[in-house]
């Protein structure tokens, strides 16, 4: 499985768990068992991964959403800001352009046009200071 088609479905699983209050767990089973998804570890791992530091990942979203709030944003870019800014934040063998073009190509085909730029603008600012900070 190429890493855009691991990241594309560890995104519907963030996306779905926004939606359904299962554990990661149960989620993973679910899909699993409807064959919705093809799993393995490495899907496994980025889903929990956000789940665990949700309130972290979540926490750092919102000090780049200029005059938002992550209640205001769509459900689909919140799923998309979460996994980047994790793997941003805790997978130091994903380079830092390559979550933020990744994120980008899953806004622009799951979402509306306006949102890729709003997530490229949104990891931009915060892939600066991060990087600042390192």
């Amino acid at each position: 499985m190429k890493r855009h088609q691991m990241r594309e479905h560890a995104f519907i699983l963030i996306f779905e768990r926004i939606f359904i209050d299962y554990t990661v767990d149960e989620i993973i089973e679910n899909a699993t068992e409807c064959s919705e998804l093809e799993m393995n570890d490495d899907i496994k791992k980025l889903f929990k991964g956000v789940e665990e530091n949700k309130s972290v990942v979540d926490s750092e979203i919102e000090k780049y959403l200029k005059k938002w709030s992550i209640n205001r944003i769509s459900k689909v870019s919140l799923a998309i800001l979460r996994l980047a800014v994790y793997e941003i934040m805790f997978c130091d063998e994903t380079p830092l352009s390559v979550s933020i073009d990744e994120a980008v190509e899953l806004a622009k085909t799951y979402s509306v046009p306006e949102d890729a730029s709003f997530i490229n603008g949104v990891l931009g600012s915060f892939a600066k200071d991060f990087e600042a900070s390192k």
